[in-house]
């Protein structure tokens, strides 16, 4: 979708969906408004990837700018 990543065989943005737990909305929510169209486990295989993107770059985001 766009080049953006999609919970398999949809076209619901993983963004999207980590967006609405990033806004408190509680998971069974989330699964009730894309009409079940995703699981309660792809939900946490898509948080559990953020997390390690996370990990992975997160120098990226606690670095001090360099002055040049």
């Amino acid at each position: 979708c766009h080049g953006n990543p999609v919970f398999r065989g949809t076209r619901i943005m993983v963004s999207q969906v980590l967006e609405q737990i990033a806004n408190g909305m509680v998971w069974e929510a989330i699964i009730q408004e894309w009409h079940g169209s995703i699981t309660k486990e792809a939900i946490a295989e898509a948080v559990r990837l953020a997390g390690q993107a996370f990990i992975e770059h997160a120098d990226e985001y606690t670095a001090e700018p360099t002055v040049a």
